[in-house]
């Protein structure tokens, strides 16, 4: 395998979508965006979207155009019961433990997020580091300057030996951009967005082979 290091998002990537998580966590931003700063309810679900695209983060926008204080946002939004919404895929553990390469998350949560996140599905002692929001800050994904601070945390200077993880295709047309190859998770249709693309996790090691 020509790969070194392998960043995996955490959410919607390490578990699949149909948990329900990352819509709880977005309502929980609606709910500090109304209950916090006082944004009327018929604007917030409008503004939320308009920072992610436009910021890269939600969290972004409303330091720009709120200055909302990050750790009390990050706390607020991601107080939810994670048992309630997350259990182990022993198919996962396997195919990652199986790797032969430095795996990290990249995340814009923050570590303690990641950190929940990974105990609740028994995957925490199979990451090197979690690079979080507060690592790369002021910048997030998709941002290039995210993606170079992620590969120094990693120690592994060349982009062509990277490859990003992620199930946003914007994230893996990123990582494309900055050089690593990309994999997008979740989508079963080949794009220009990623290298290569997969919803089974025992096709990931043939598609780090090829």
């Amino acid at each position: 395998m020509r790969f070194t290091t392998l960043f995996f998002d955490l959410d919607d990537t390490l578990y699949p979508s149909s948990t329900g998580l990352w819509p709880a966590i977005k309502q929980r931003m609606t709910l500090y965006m109304i209950e916090r700063l006082g944004l009327p309810e018929s604007d917030v679900p409008f503004l939320r979207e308009q920072y992610f695209k436009m910021y890269g983060t939600t969290l972004r926008g409303l330091e720009e155009r709120h200055k909302v204080d990050k750790q009390d946002f990050l706390a607020y939004v991601h107080d939810l019961p994670l048992a309630e919404y997350l259990c182990p895929n022993p198919v996962v553990r396997e195919v990652i433990s199986s790797l032969p390469t430095r795996n990290l998350i990249f995340t814009n949560a923050d570590v303690s997020h990641a950190r929940r996140v990974l105990a609740a599905l028994q995957l925490e002692d199979l990451f090197y580091t979690i690079v979080d929001i507060n690592e790369v800050s002021p910048y997030c994904k998709p941002m290039p300057e995210s993606f170079a601070i992620a590969m120094d945390l990693a120690d592994e200077p060349d982009p062509r030996k990277c490859v990003m993880i992620d199930d946003l295709p914007r994230t893996t047309r990123a990582a494309l951009q900055v050089g690593m190859a990309s994999l997008l998770y979740g989508c079963d249709e080949p794009t220009e967005d990623a290298s290569g693309v997969f919803t089974d996790w025992t096709h990931l090691p043939i598609l780090l082979g090829d």
